[in-house]
């Protein structure tokens, strides 16, 4: 594994996210709206109980990517 692989990825600013791409993004499973969440670099689906990474300021917007919301999140 090369040392870039291997490096944790920090949750980026709000600078690298364009706020125009976060106003007409979706949940892909649920096609409902989505909240960023700045500190974990993640946007959510309340619907859908998901958190899609944000990775390079690009998010991923897989359902396999995402993480399921632990209860009470």
């Amino acid at each position: 594994m090369s040392e870039a692989q291997a490096a944790p990825q920090a949750p980026p600013d709000a600078a690298q996210v364009d706020p125009r791409l976060l106003e007409i993004l979706v949940c892909p499973a649920t096609r409902g709206p989505l909240e960023y969440d700045r500190e974990r670099g993640e946007l959510i689906s309340r619907g859908a109980r998901l958190a899609y990474p944000i990775r390079d300021g690009v998010p991923i917007m897989l359902p396999e990517e995402a993480r399921e919301l632990a209860e009470g999140e």
